[in-house]
């Protein structure tokens, strides 16, 4: 309990202290004029109340990464609690917010756009593929898991196919209509019930006398059973949205679009990340105090259907039958508030790539039926494949963002350390994990070998990096009137 205690404080202080660092380095200027005001179109860039674009981004990025992430992460062992913390305070919500206020400050670009600028064209290209297909990954597996969900809870005549129909209407208006019709007037009831499920499983393992067996002093080494799958990198692609996620980038521009002042960059970025981080940190540590342990939790998952049973299990014995359903339903909601704006942000990055103006309804819709059906396409695949390649697509996303965060930074002559050390270590990751995992995601070596070529990969980029720096300090620095 203690070390659970310690996380949740350490989470809250990097708000405040680390986040206010950023926002230094950042530099705020309050009397900007924000891109909400500059294109509002009545469709994407629309001015709205700070506590909506709070609540939109917190969803947007608190899909199921946060909740069955956080569960399968945590069977590692208590490296996922120092993973969650650290991670969300030095890489996830500094990924956020910088990724978000360079798009503020180039008129609400997307994001293969502002990687794009910083690294080249062909990255931008690059950028623009990989964002699109992960967003069309994610909007594939936020109808699967919800549908069986919801058909779990009402009458037999409502099955999956049902929901997964409901679902998909859903996700075509909110893809269509302008934010504020569907998204900016839905999102306050889905977090109130998303709220509700986190603070109420926060309460009762605070206050309900339960073990948590986080067990420090164990070691770090992985508790997850069998052979393939050490901390280093299977633990940090799995907790990837409860940490970092590249996704959050792709979310990030949307928002940008909407909010009103720069001074509220970091109460929307880095908090909603913060605030993602918190509902990791209670699920992990959930998984364990329910199942009583890392291999109670590694058995209960191996004897059931996924995450998706213990989340009902746990909300309905902990918070009783009114109180469950109401939690589940906020699990619900997560997914679906996150599968929507996927789609729709996959939108707005074909448009802005193409250089198609959205006003009219049927541009958007030329974008959004292909769109809806290669996810479509998608959900015949086994829900355990699209997860992993959803996982790693991810992290690698997270990764050029945040090259492309210390390219800016330093080109602005700003500390661009903030961005380099996490861009440094999530490159790490990414390699390790292509060349060690299994086949089909990935070339299946050995662990050494694998970070071998991780480390190298690192040394590569790194020594990029720095003849970038040196080229801009002999002379050659791009004026960018917009900082």
């Amino acid at each position: 309990m203690t070390a659970f205690i310690i996380a949740l404080v350490l989470l809250v202080a990097g708000y405040f202290v680390y986040g206010l660092v950023v926002e230094r380095i950042i530099g705020i200027d309050p009397s900007r004029l924000m891109p909400c005001r500059t294109k509002c179109d009545g469709v994407d860039y629309i001015p709205m109340a700070t506590w909506r674009v709070f609540l939109i981004q917190f969803l947007n990025i608190a899909g199921l990464g946060p909740i069955f992430g956080a569960i399968m992460g945590v069977m590692f062992g208590p490296a996922a609690f120092l993973w969650i913390v650290f991670g969300t305070i030095f890489a996830g919500a500094v990924h956020d917010f910088v990724s978000a206020m360079m798009s503020v400050r180039s008129g609400g670009d997307s994001l293969p756009e502002l990687v794009g600028r910083e690294l080249g064209s062909a990255v931008r290209q690059l950028m623009c593929v990989i964002s699109v297909g992960l967003l069309v990954l994610v909007g594939a597996v936020f109808v699967v898991t919800p549908s069986d969900l919801l058909a779990g809870m009402t009458p037999g005549w409502a099955d999956g196919t049902f929901w997964i129909c409901v679902i998909f209407t859903y996700y075509a208006l909110a893809t269509l209509l302008p934010v504020d019709r569907l998204i900016g007037r839905l999102y306050p009831v889905f977090g109130a019930a998303l709220l509700f499920m986190a603070l109420g499983l926060l309460c009762y393992l605070l206050f309900s006398g339960i073990d948590i067996p986080v067990d420090f002093a164990g070691g770090l080494q992985s508790r997850y059973g069998g052979e393939g799958h050490p901390v280093f990198p299977m633990m940090f692609v799995s907790i990837a949205c409860g940490a970092i996620s590249g996704f959050h980038a792709t979310q990030s521009p949307m928002m940008a679009r909407c909010l009103k002042n720069e001074k509220l960059a970091r109460p929307v970025f880095y908090g909603a990340m913060v605030a993602e981080g918190l509902v990791a940190l209670v699920w992990a540590a959930a998984a364990i105090a329910f199942t009583g342990g890392y291999e109670g939790l590694q058995e209960y998952m191996s004897s059931h259907n996924g995450a998706g049973a213990l989340v009902r299990e746990i909300s309905i014995a902990w918070l009783g039958t009114f109180g469950g359903i109401l939690a589940i339903l906020g699990v619900v909601a997560a997914p679906i508030t996150t599968g929507d704006t996927a789609l729709r942000s996959a939108r707005l990055i074909i448009a802005d790539f193409m250089g198609f103006d959205q006003k009219n309804i049927w541009r958007r819709l030329l974008i959004t039926l292909p769109l809806f059906a290669a996810t479509f396409g998608l959900m015949m695949m086994d829900f355990s494949i699209l997860w992993r390649y959803f996982a790693w697509t991810n992290q690698m996303l997270a990764t050029f963002t945040l090259w492309a965060a210390a390219v800016y930074l330093a080109r602005h002559g700003r500390f661009f350390y903030i961005c380099l050390l996490p861009a440094m270590f999530m490159t790490a990751v990414v390699v390790t994990y292509f060349f060690y995992a299994p086949s089909p995601e990935g070339l299946g070596l050995s662990i050494t070998m694998s970070a071998a070529i991780g480390i190298a990969a690192v040394l590569i980029a790194l020594t990029l990096f720095c003849r970038y720096l040196y080229l801009l300090r002999s002379g050659r620095r791009i004026h960018d009137p917009g900082y």
